[in-house]
């Protein structure tokens, strides 16, 4: 009888588990993003991320600064047009063994120091 008592008074003092809002771990931006929890631990919110070109949920601030950056489009583009003045055609390793690498990557940096 007392245990009854006992169970019925530790029943009514007992409360329902909070729910955690914040999203922690490694899919935490994903969860957010799709609206199941308020932040990160972080303390990013909905409107502070955004999908990447390969569909990953990053930071806003983080993607805008990489994609003012992006230096290596510049790069790229001074190798190719290095090897369009050199006339190279198929496979050739950029700074590689050969002289026509080395020629190559000497080209692309002069093309690249203009550029920038």
């Amino acid at each position: 009888m007392k245990a009854m008592k006992a169970m019925k008074a530790m029943k009514k003092a007992m409360k329902a588990m909070k729910i955690s809002k914040i999203a922690k771990g490694k899919r935490a931006k994903v969860s957010v993003f799709k609206g199941y929890k308020e932040k990160t631990s972080s303390g990013m919110t909905k409107d502070k991320l955004t999908l990447n070109k390969n569909g990953r949920v990053v930071s806003k601030a983080q993607s805008a600064l990489a994609k003012k950056r992006n230096s290596l489009g510049k790069w790229n583009k001074a190798v190719s047009e290095a090897r369009k003045a050199l006339g190279i055609k198929g496979f050739c390793a950029v700074g590689g063994k050969t002289n026509q690498g080395k020629a190559l990557y000497v080209k692309a940096k002069s093309l690249y120091a203009e550029a920038s």
